[in-house]
C-alpha cells in the first residue's frame, strides 16, 4: 500500500507541474508577444522541457502523468487495476491543481472556465493520431529496453506534436480536463473536452494494439523504475 500511495503521489505532483507548465507558459507567451506562431513555440518548448525534467525526476517512483498511458500499462500487465485507479484519480486531481496554480501565478481568477471551443473532425482525428504516437513512443521505448532515454523521447514527441497536429497534441485526458479551468491560451471549453477524451481513449486502444503487434511476447515493464525493497 505504501508503494501505491507513493506512486499516486508522484503522479499527482508530476501532472500538476506538467499542467502548470502548459498553462503558465501559454499565459506568459501571450503577455510577451502577439505573434501566434511565437506563442505556440514558447508553449511547446516549455511543455516539452517540463516533460523531460519531470519524467527524469519522478521515473524512479512513477512518471506516466496520463490516464491513457496508465491504462495501457495496466492492460499490458505493468501495474494492478487498484494502483491504476489511484494513479488516474491522482492525475486528474493534480492536473486541476496545476491549472489553478498557473492561473494564480499570473494574478488571474483561480478557476475560470475556458470559452475556447475546440471541435471538428480534424481536431478529433488529430487527438487519435497524437495519442497513438505517444503510446508507441512510451511503450516502444520501454519494450526496447530504452527506459533511460524515454524522457527525451516523450518530450521531443510532444514538442513536435504541437506543430504537426491540428489539436496541438493534447493526448492526455487529465491535461484536457485541467485545461477547462483556465480561460487563457491553453484553455479548452468544457463542451469540447468530452470528445477530446473519447478520441484519446480511442487512440490509446489503437496504440495498445500496435504495441502488441510490433513487440509481441516481450515482458511488460512498468513506466516507473521499480523501487528497491529498502526504499519501499
Amino acid at each position: 500500500m505504501r508503494v501505491a500511495v507513493r506512486r499516486a503521489s508522484a503522479e499527482l505532483v508530476g501532472t500538476a507541474f506538467l499542467v502548470a507548465a502548459v498553462v503558465g507558459s501559454g499565459i506568459m507567451a501571450t503577455e510577451l508577444t502577439d505573434d501566434v506562431a511565437l506563442q505556440l513555440l514558447c508553449n511547446s518548448l516549455a511543455t516539452g522541457g517540463a516533460l523531460v525534467a519531470l519524467i527524469l525526476t519522478l521515473q524512479p517512483v512513477s512518471a506516466a502523468f496520463n490516464p491513457v498511458i496508465t491504462l495501457v500499462e495496466t492492460l499490458l500487465g505493468g501495474i494492478s487495476w487498484r494502483d491504476a485507479g489511484l494513479c488516474v484519480l491522482a492525475q486528474v486531481v493534480g492536473g486541476a491543481l496545476g491549472a489553478v496554480v498557473a492561473n494564480l501565478m499570473f494574478d488571474l481568477d483561480a478557476v475560470a472556465l475556458s470559452t475556447t471551443v475546440r471541435t471538428g473532425g480534424g481536431l478529433w482525428l488529430a487527438e487519435v493520431v497524437a495519442t497513438v504516437g505517444l503510446v508507441l513512443v512510451v511503450f516502444g521505448s520501454i519494450r526496447a529496453g530504452r527506459t533511460e532515454t524515454i524522457a527525451f523521447a516523450v518530450g521531443a514527441y510532444i514538442t513536435a506534436g504541437y506543430w504537426f497536429t491540428s489539436s496541438t497534441s493534447v493526448a492526455n485526458p487529465a491535461v484536457g480536463i485541467a485545461r477547462m479551468f483556465t480561460d487563457t491560451f491553453a484553455g479548452i471549453s468544457p463542451t469540447s473536452v468530452p470528445m477530446f477524451v473519447l478520441m484519446q481513449l480511442v487512440g490509446g486502444a489503437l496504440g495498445l494494439g500496435l504495441v502488441r503487434l510490433l513487440w509481441p511476447g516481450l515482458p511488460s515493464i512498468p513506466t516507473s523504475t521499480p523501487l528497491s525493497e529498502e526504499a519501499r
